[in-house]
């Protein structure tokens, strides 16, 4: 290394410019950093980049063991471990957010969908009963007093019959008829005047109105038209007139429950007097049937259950209406004693109507928790057929065929409904009114008021008959039904068009096992429900203003010249 020589003769290396007395320590320490860098540098290109390819695959796993996840996938029946990414903690939070977000999405959206359908469904019913109600045309004028009057006589001596409980009133046995000819008398001239025709036509009216001339004709075509004539000329052709006479005079609320109270104060007496009778040992049907002292259309046990089982639901809901308490006992009261009183027939049909009339008040006011209403009500009413007094629980078993049949009356009308269905099928133009006895098992007749009907009137005189029945049945469902979607369902109009269909759906099933299709019960029933639907459709404004023509303008056709 070449040096130089200072004054002092002392030598020094090249570059350096420290004075004299002072080490160069750093000079070497710049080289010897120099030098190891180069080795190191020659040791990685020797060993061909290995430290480095070590580095990156640590590096690597760091990152795969932060980021990557084994997943067990099956491929081709085998199974193998593959790495997935693997999510973050928010990013699973996310997607469980998704998810929770898309499902409620979808239950909301099939949940808006169902809402929607059940509202489209409620607007096509309202629409529908609105057209139902809204078909006919109600003149909303008062009128008839008279008429009513004697109407109310009429129906107090046939339906009550005072003159089998008191005997001094016997005079009253043939006043039946002078009070029906005076009323029909007095309603003639007077339903003119008023509404310048003979009745109004609803549907029922002129259902009965078919079923009246189809009897009639049948009278031509019967085996014996004296006995078809004797039927015709007796209660039918009677109820047939009253219940034109009672759906053009019913038109006002007191005119309709003073009819009513009639019906049940009736039904009163009558389950009182059952009830009695049972409790003295006074069964003279079968030795253990009660038949009450009075006559006439309750004679037989089974009609008398009939009475009974139409009644019971409108005292009932007469009593849920009610906003006076010494009223709701009054209902409360005849309600019992006329289910009482409807056991101690132990009329089998009369227990089915019950049963059925009882399903229908249970299905509409029960909307709202229908399942726990109808278990709890089927666990009451078995509780009280089980321990009902005497034999009534192996009366109704019988009906099913788990008892026996003391006297053997199911197979006997099951025999005369088998012949009854086969001379309708033979005969279906009829074999004249009140004649099935002639064709008959041992002159009886066929214990069912639908065949009664298509035997001897024929399969058109059944369908007048059905019509009769089920379109006030409707019409009531549709004036139930509007009330209840107005959230108005706890009045008089509400509670008693849901007791008028449960007691027409008792009629129709207890009638089912007796010949009762020409007596007064279904006519005074079906003329309470259209007088029913006369006055919510007046009062409610469905009404047809009509200024009637006058009596001599509708015989003569004599008419006021205009000024």
């Amino acid at each position: 290394m070449p040096v130089n020589r200072n004054q002092n003769g002392d030598y020094k290396s090249l570059g350096s410019s420290k004075k004299n007395g002072e080490t160069d320590n750093s000079d070497l320490k710049t080289l010897k950093s120099k030098k190891n860098r180069e080795k190191e540098r020659l040791n990685t290109n020797e060993n061909g980049g290995n430290n480095l390819v070590n580095y990156n695959k640590d590096q690597e796993q760091k990152i795969s063991s932060h980021y990557m996840e084994p997943v067990l996938e099956a491929e081709n029946d085998a199974e193998k471990i593959v790495l997935k990414p693997k999510k973050s903690p928010k990013r699973i939070e996310k997607e469980k957010s998704q998810k929770i977000d898309k499902i409620d999405s979808k239950e909301n959206l099939d949940e808006h969908y169902a809402q929607k359908v059940k509202r489209e469904k409620e607007e096509k019913r309202k629409e529908k009963d609105y057209e139902l109600l809204s078909n006919e045309s109600w003149i909303a004028r008062n009128g008839h007093n008279i008429t009513f009057v004697g109407l109310f006589l009429f129906s107090f001596v046939t339906l009550f019959r005072p003159y089998e409980l008191i005997p001094g009133l016997g005079f009253l046995k043939s006043t039946a008829f002078y009070f029906a000819a005076a009323t029909l008398a007095i309603f003639i001239p007077t339903q003119l005047s008023a509404e310048g025709r003979i009745s109004i036509f609803s549907t029922e009216v002129k259902a009965i109105t078919a079923l009246a001339l189809l009897a009639l004709i049948s009278i031509g075509i019967a085996k014996d038209p004296a006995m078809a004539w004797e039927e015709f000329n007796g209660t039918f052709i009677k109820a047939v007139l009253m219940f034109i006479v009672m759906v053009n005079v019913i038109r006002t609320r007191t005119r309709l429950m003073t009819m009513l109270w009639l019906s049940i104060g009736i039904g009163l007496i009558l389950g009182y007097m059952a009830m009695g009778m049972y409790w003295r040992g006074e069964v003279t049907a079968e030795g253990y049937r009660v038949v009450v002292d009075i006559g006439g259309i309750y004679a037989n046990p089974n009609d008398l259950a009939l009475h009974l089982v139409t009644m019971i639901p409108i005292a009932l809901c007469l009593g849920l209406a009610s906003k006076n308490v010494l009223m709701r006992l009054v209902y409360l009261t005849a309600t019992i004693f006329m289910m009482a009183g409807c056991m101690v027939t132990y009329s089998r049909g009369g227990f089915l109507g019950l049963v059925a009339a009882m399903g229908v008040l249970i299905w509409k006011f029960g909307r709202k928790n229908r399942l726990n209403v109808t278990i709890a009500s089927v666990v009451a009413g078995t509780l009280v057929v089980l321990f009902a007094p005497g034999n009534y629980g192996m009366r109704i078993l019988s009906i099913f065929g788990l008892a026996p049949d003391a006297v053997g009356s199911s197979d006997q009308r099951t025999e005369l409904l088998k012949r009854s269905i086969i001379v309708s099928i033979r005969n279906p133009w009829g074999i004249g009114i009140g004649n099935f006895p002639i064709v008959g098992i041992r002159n009886l007749v066929s214990h069912n008021a639908y065949t009664q009907v298509s035997a001897e009137i024929g399969v058109l005189g059944l369908l007048a008959y059905l019509v009769f029945m089920v379109s006030p049945f409707r019409k009531l469902g549709a004036i139930e039904r509007t009330l209840f979607h107005r959230d108005e369902p706890y009045g008089w109009f509400y509670y008693l068009s849901v007791g008028l269909q449960a007691s027409i759906i008792g009629y129709m099933v207890s009638s089912f096992f007796i010949s009762v299709a020409y007596n007064w019960f279904i006519y005074y029933l079906i003329a309470y429900a259209v007088a029913f639907r006369r006055i919510y459709q007046i009062e409610k404004g469905l009404k047809e203003e009509v200024k009637a023509d006058s009596l001599t303008e509708n015989i003569f056709n004599w008419r006021k010249k205009s000024a």
